[in-house]
């Protein structure tokens, strides 16, 4: 998966980091060990292009990225802090408390999923990391890290099937999407 995702990010960005665990980092160009979180593994990334004005995050999980929505999520960063990719939520979706009992329906129209691509300048992302480490793990998407910064995030448009591998049907699902792209 992280081949897929690496190829088609390579086609529009200047360089691909890749934060990996412990002993993967000798396993290709531009591997970087990452950290105990999520966030933590992208701030370790961007640490090694001090020089990037533009930060492309994605993760190796939506290998179904495409050229031309990683180029949309660029596009749209025009003068904002960030851009990222994004699809409606279709779902109805409840918020329950801690006995799961329904306390409210969320309004789905105004609920969107968050995917990556997630596209930042580079100085308003390195900004928002710049904080304690319980801060970088608890987030669970580096938009949110940008917007608590007082950043301006646009979300672009994205397919759903730029879908989040993270289980053995979504790998079926994805293999079956690929297989029907070549």
């Amino acid at each position: 998966m992280l081949e897929y995702s690496r190829e088609v990010l390579g086609t529009v960005c200047d360089r691909v980091v890749v934060a990996v665990p412990a002993g993967y980092e000798g396993h290709g160009p531009d591997r970087v060990v990452g950290g105990a979180s999520r966030s933590e593994s992208v701030r370790l990334a961007l640490e090694t292009v001090p020089d990037a004005t533009v930060a492309v995050i994605h993760d190796a999980a939506r290998p179904l990225v495409t050229a031309a929505l990683v180029r949309a999520c660029v596009d749209a960063l025009d003068g904002l802090e960030g851009a990222v990719a994004a699809a409606p939520v279709s779902d109805t979706v409840k918020e329950v408390n801690g006995d799961r009992m329904v306390t409210r329906t969320l309004d789905r129209a105004s609920l969107w999923a968050i995917q990556t691509p997630q596209v930042f300048r580079a100085d308003a992302l390195r900004r928002a990391m710049d904080v304690d480490d319980a801060v970088l793990a608890a987030a669970t998407d580096d938009s949110s890290l940008v917007e608590a910064a007082g950043g301006a995030v646009r979300l672009v448009d994205a397919p759903r099937e730029n879908l989040k591998v993270t289980t053995a049907l979504d790998l079926r699902v994805a293999e079956a999407i690929l297989a029907g792209r070549c």
